[in-house]
């Protein structure tokens, strides 16, 4: 039988804090002896009144309107307890985190010789371009679920399957839009960047087909698991915030590379037909359904308005991390190897803190800053250990392997986390003072700046070791002009 006072209490939990002035620093508080923010017992107040306005797609401030006490002891640590605790849920997500960007790196090595790749160079561009995209809906998908976990909204059934449904179907109309969006973004960026090249209509509408549909099919593979991968440790009782990010981000890439080098590849083959633009159409068809199911849905209506901008806003950043690479690339030997696993697990962590203090935000707490930055740095020296003696020891990338290449490299990724987690805490902090949902707004922003900060101080670190003879980290010439 369940507790009626529990249900009663969870159902009720949304109540504006009224008392927050405007002008009050970024920090919440006071908080009261369990650690929550008070509130009101009247009756008047236990409602629930999670709105959303129309204007940027914002929400109002709200904390819960039971204690640890009224809901028992699933509510008493939804933040993921002590450091212990966070580091035995994180630091296996982060292996396998970098385990799939390494992964990711070695597909497109073998993708870049594939016919459909030489054929249509810019496809290139496409890869990184929706990659992020692609990236960003997955973790703003985790970001949302892990707080409706941690909520309690997914330990009921009805809205449960509502939260399911509605979202699967929100990841396909951005996945369709922002698959169509970085397709032709992408094809535009070639025709600038290579106006000798000859450029068919035909060309376009295999590039913008295969985004959407990789990005669709993606999303539909990505979301399913991602769901699952929060209901079940919800279940298990593990803090989905410590997880699921890196998960999303990881997983994201290798299955849209995969799909995405597929699709293509089967396009190629009826390039100077119409197929590709009839499949265009379809898809293009499909988005008014699938947001007319978003829409019947009241758990995820408004959110089919919100949270463009900053995912727009972060293709044309991390837009600016690509041109870098892609100059500097054949100037130094191994940045293409090490960009990724620095930009990524940066921006893994800092995406796990953002998400936990969201949740910490959206449950009325206030999250142990100082605890949980040193725990989640000390993960990164962890893992980039590793990676560095696995590197080391299959002499991968073929790298000039000082003891002043690895603490430059060591201090460029400590720095990059530390930035990503400052960002991750007052971004956060703000967009909530600002009344918009940090779960939509924050990751994007977060990730796209730390790729063109990693890829930048990376490259600054290459050339400070060349010039100074300390390690000798530029490309092997002969090799350049053999592949020029």
């Amino acid at each position: 039988m369940v507790n009626t006072k529990r249900t009663e209490a969870i159902q009720l939990r949304a109540t504006p804090i009224e008392t927050i002035e405007e002008n009050q620093d970024l920090e919440i508080g006071p908080l009261n002896s369990n650690g929550y923010l008070p509130v009101p017992t009247s009756s008047s107040n236990r409602q629930s009144r999670h709105s959303r306005t129309e204007s940027g797609s914002s929400f109002k401030m709200f904390t819960h309107t039971f204690t640890p006490e009224d809901a028992g002891e699933e509510a008493k640590d939804v933040t993921g307890g002590d450091s212990k605790r966070l580091a035995a849920q994180a630091l296996p997500s982060l292996l396998i985190s970098v385990a799939g960007l390494v992964i990711a790196g070695w597909l497109m090595d073998i993708y870049q010789h594939w016919s459909v790749f030489t054929q249509v160079s810019e496809l290139f561009i496409l890869v990184p371009v929706l990659l992020n995209l692609k990236g960003n809906l997955e973790m703003n998908l985790a970001a949302r679920f892990s707080t409706s976990a941690n909520l309690g909204d997914l330990d009921y059934k009805p809205t449960r399957n509502a939260l399911v449904w509605g979202n699967l179907a929100l990841l396909q109309v951005q996945a369709l839009i922002a698959g169509s969006i970085a397709g032709l973004f992408s094809f535009i960026l070639g025709l600038i960047t290579h106006p000798n090249d000859a450029n068919t209509i035909s060309e376009s509408m295999l590039m913008i087909s295969s985004s959407m549909l990789s990005a669709a099919m993606s999303s539909f593979v990505l979301g399913v698991f991602m769901c699952a991968l929060i209901i079940i440790s919800r279940m298990f009782r593990i803090n989905p915030d410590n997880i699921a990010c890196p998960m999303a981000s990881s997983l994201g890439d290798v299955v849209t590379l995969v799909i995405l080098a597929g699709c293509s590849h089967a396009l190629l083959a009826s390039l100077d037909t119409l197929f590709s633009t009839f499949l265009f159409l379809g898809m293009m068809i499909s988005i008014p359904f699938f947001a007319r199911a978003v829409w019947k849905n009241k758990s995820v209506k408004d959110l089919l308005w919100s949270g463009w901008t900053p995912i727009i806003a972060a293709m044309f950043i991390s837009s600016l991390s690509g041109l870098v690479l892609e100059h500097y690339v054949e100037q130094y030997k191994g940045l293409a190897m090490l960009t990724p696993i620095l930009d990524g697990l940066a921006g893994n962590l800092g995406s796990i803190y953002a998400s936990r203090i969201s949740t910490c935000l959206h449950v009325g707490k206030v999250e142990d800053y100082n605890r949980v930055e040193w725990t989640l740095l000390i993960m990164n020296v962890v893992v980039q250990v590793v990676f560095l003696m696995i590197i080391w020891v299959l002499n991968l990338g073929h790298l000039d392997f000082t003891i002043w290449f690895f603490l430059s490299y060591f201090m460029v990724s400590m720095l990059c986390t530390w930035l990503a987690l400052k960002m991750g805490k007052y971004m956060t902090l703000a967009c909530w003072k600002r009344n918009y949902d940090p779960d939509n707004y924050v990751l994007p922003y977060l990730t796209a700046t730390i790729d063109v900060i990693g890829t930048g101080l990376l490259v600054v670190s290459f050339s400070w070791l060349t010039d100074a003879g300390l390690a000798n980290m530029a490309a092997d010439t002969t090799t350049l002009s053999n592949n020029l």
